[in-house]
């Protein structure tokens, strides 16, 4: 080891990259090498952000909304989130001092886990589970404890027994994803209210992440953990972003909510780090939140015709089973009958038909066995890609 690769932290050693980010570099070098490729991976939705949203920036720069903002977020931000919380999700908050503004729903993670977690205190993470919890989790000094989900009746779900069998005195916290990348299921009214049990019963802290909730199918309606009553309330960090459900990936624009003590320790931890997004994106925001839900409403609606498409030419394909996703715009595809490890299957579709996916193994050990499949891109990368994807399982099948 070099003597400056020495002075690198223990603790940024225990981080590593992402799999989407590791993905990315395999498919830069084949495209390097010439290699057409046709990516199923990321959770970019392909769709522009309204125009009233990106009117309302332009309309702020202009006005000269380039200066330091308000580091808990600009007060009518705060506002138009509490007021969308009570609209939405019959939530209501303090502006004042039960929000906090983010720099993307990443962030709020961040702040939460540092304001929450002391040195070697446990976060209970249901498994199969979006990849990129675990790193922010070891870098705020917590350690991750699986909650292996159950696969059954064609969807996962967490059942009592799953949270006490992983349950153990260091556990702090509880991290729930609804809809839940990348199983796409959406947690019902009786799954959140045996995780709200739970968390009484074991003194949790809930952190809920609810960033794909605009996007559910087939009747199925969102529900946030604290609206199950104000016991739980008390004790759930909601987190949310725009980035989703208004098409603003690149806006940074995220938000945390629940009680004053927690807020106020998460603030302490902003201010020593981003301080929030600009002020003009801050004001794009409230024209987002305020805005109609047309946009919000076709743009569901195009998922959905999406998600069609993924299970009308995958389910079946190759010996493949597909997971029908109930919310978000990720699908799981079980390939266990393929013989193969998920990774080796990845990159054989990669390397042999040109299509990238996510091998399920990545999201922890209860997801080998399946790939990730995303519908945030549409159209033509869509038919191209779901046509090579089911011709490289009916030749791995055969």
């Amino acid at each position: 080891m070099s003597e400056i690769s020495s002075a690198i932290s223990a603790r940024s050693r225990l981080l590593q990259p992402t799999a989407v980010n590791s993905i990315l570099a395999e498919v830069a070098e084949l495209r390097r090498q010439g290699r057409r490729l046709v990516s199923l991976m990321r959770g970019e939705p392909d769709l522009p952000t309204p125009a009233h949203i990106v009117e309302a920036a332009c309309r702020a720069l202009r006005d000269g909304r380039t200066h330091y903002p308000d580091n808990r977020g600009e007060p009518a931000l705060r506002e138009a989130i509490a007021e969308k919380l009570y609209r939405e999700n019959g939530l209501t908050y303090d502006p004042g001092s039960e929000i906090l503004v983010t720099t993307g729903a990443t962030f709020a993670l961040w702040a939460a886990l540092t304001a929450l977690l002391n040195e070697g205190e446990e976060v209970l993470l249901p498994e199969p589970i979006y990849d990129a919890y675990t790193p922010v989790i070891r870098l705020a000094g917590g350690r991750v404890r699986p909650v292996r989900a159950r696969l059954g009746g064609g969807r996962y779900s967490l059942t009592g027994e799953d949270l006490e069998a992983a349950w153990n005195p260091a556990a702090k916290l509880l991290l729930v994803n609804t809809p839940w990348n990348p199983t796409g299921t959406v947690l019902t009214r009786d799954e959140l209210a045996l995780v709200a049990a739970f968390a009484a019963r074991r003194n949790l802290v809930v952190v809920s992440d609810e960033i794909y909730e605009a996007f559910t199918y087939d009747g199925r309606v969102h529900l946030s953990p604290a609206a199950l009553g104000e016991e739980i309330r008390e004790r759930t960090i909601l987190i949310n972003s725009l980035s989703k459900t208004y098409a603003m990936t690149g806006w940074r624009a995220g938000y945390a909510a629940g009680p004053r003590a927690i807020i106020d320790a998460m603030y302490l931890v902003l201010q020593q780090s981003s301080r929030g997004p600009a002020t003009f994106v801050q004001d794009a925001a409230v024209a987002a939140l305020r805005g109609s839900r047309e946009r919000v409403e076709a743009m569901r609606a195009e998922y959905e015709r999406r998600r069609a498409l993924v299970v009308e030419r995958l389910d079946g394909a190759g010996r493949a089973r597909l997971i029908r996703p109930e919310g978000g715009f990720f699908a799981l595809l079980e390939v266990r009958a393929l013989g193969r490890t998920s990774d080796e299957i990845r990159r054989r579709l990669l390397e042999e038909h040109g299509v990238v996916v996510v091998h399920g193994s990545a999201y922890g050990p209860a997801g080998e066995g399946t790939l990730r499949i995303s519908f945030a891109a549409g159209g033509e990368t869509l038919e191209d890609g779901l046509a090579r994807l089911r011709e490289g399982l009916e030749g791995l099948a055969g």
